[in-house]
């Protein structure tokens, strides 16, 4: 079972696409932190443009 490559295959076909799956990239932790952190920043400027500004009284 755990020598049948064809069996890794399909088990990581039907678990989907999650973390067990990216895990097998070889990606160092610091790529995710970077990615982590890009995507925290993408989401703060989305909400920075979505929220109205208050406009300021002279």
């Amino acid at each position: 079972m755990y020598n049948n490559p064809a069996g890794s295959v399909g088990a990581a076909i039907v678990g989907g696409a999650g973390s067990g799956t990216l895990a097998m990239t070889g990606a160092g932790d610091l790529f995710w932190f970077a990615l982590a952190a890009f995507a925290m920043l993408a989401l703060g400027l989305a909400i920075k443009r979505i929220v109205p500004v208050r406009a300021q009284a002279n």
